[in-house]
């Protein structure tokens, strides 16, 4: 008993420094409601599975062009290119991803049927039926490619820009363990997470407020469990069958990648070029991960030209 005893008091004291531990690192302190929802940019859409957030301009008339972010970073990532393609008199929408910016954080498993469905939704709650153009940017091009081989009567052409590609990436056991994983989230890679995002750039000097931009999000309950369950649920899913069957379908596709990206490598084009032959080829000399942000006088009008046939 007195060996048990002392096993159990260790254990309390260890749980008791670990959810210490929890709550000095925790950023989410709020929850994303209908006063965040009044004063938020930009309008919202309560889909079945929540609300989203999005942003839709230019000619009702013109056909749609869908913008789709990447892991984390909500829509003011598209802020230059959505205003490009505004002035270039397309219809354009953007929106941040269930778990992300002002979107909600539904507790569901976030894989690809989660991202497939909330892209379904919102097209039709806003009645942009027929085929639109999308662009997207890292996670959002295996997100694009699934829908395009789901829904291809949606599609018309696609640009993806520094696509994630992937046959199953395995996490480390510090995420996949339960408990564990959300231990290691709230204490070792959430804290770190906003200024993380300037590795996506080669010149991040040219982009200070950039942390600061991303950090509101975080402040949310449910962003870090959105987040840890998309590098389970979604990350380790085989995305290279989706680009292999868009190259099965020829549906037109502009990829674009900065040589310098250090987040899904320059060389991984080639794998992404095998599976989808017909896509034209923009590389951008002197960018990182967001070649459209670095270089968008180079990005904007070859998309625009793209888009226009």
């Amino acid at each position: 008993m007195k060996v048990a005893a002392v096993v159990l008091a260790a254990a309390l004291i260890v749980a008791g420094i670990l959810g210490l531990n929890v709550r000095r690192h925790d950023l989410e302190i709020m929850d994303l409601g209908e006063q965040t929802r009044r004063i938020a940019p930009g309008s919202f859409l309560q889909l079945p599975l929540g609300f989203v957030h999005y942003e839709l301009a230019g000619p009702p008339d013109a056909r749609a062009v869908v913008l789709v972010d990447g892991f984390s970073v909500p829509d003011y990532v598209w802020d230059p290119t959505f205003l490009a393609l505004r002035e270039a008199g397309f219809r354009v929408l953007r929106y941040d991803l269930y778990g992300r910016g002002y979107s909600d954080r539904p507790e569901v498993s976030y894989n690809s049927d989660l991202f497939d469905r909330q892209l379904l939704d919102l097209l039709n709650a806003l009645a942009i039926n027929g085929g639109s153009d999308f662009v997207a940017s890292s996670m959002g091009g295996p997100i694009v490619a699934a829908f395009a081989c789901r829904h291809p009567e949606r599609v018309h052409r696609m640009v993806w820009i520094d696509p994630d590609y992937g046959t199953g990436q395995s996490l480390p056991l510090a995420l996949r363990a339960p408990l564990w994983g959300e231990y290691t989230m709230t204490t070792q890679i959430e804290p770190g997470l906003a200024e993380a995002q300037l590795a996506d750039f080669l010149h991040p000097e040219n982009f200070p407020d950039w942390p600061d931009r991303f950090r509101p999000q975080m402040r949310y309950h449910g962003f870090r469990r959105a987040l840890l369950s998309t590098l389970r649920d979604y990350v380790t899913e085989d995305w290279s069958k989706d680009y292999a069957c868009v190259g099965r379908m020829q549906t037109p596709v502009l990829l674009i990648w900065g040589k310098a990206d250090r987040d899904v490598p320059f060389s991984t084009s080639t794998k992404v070029r095998a599976a989808v032959p017909q896509a034209q080829f923009l590389a951008v000399d002197d960018a990182g991960h967001l070649p459209f942000l670095e270089h968008p006088e180079i990005v904007n009008p070859a998309v625009i030209a793209f888009l226009r046939p």
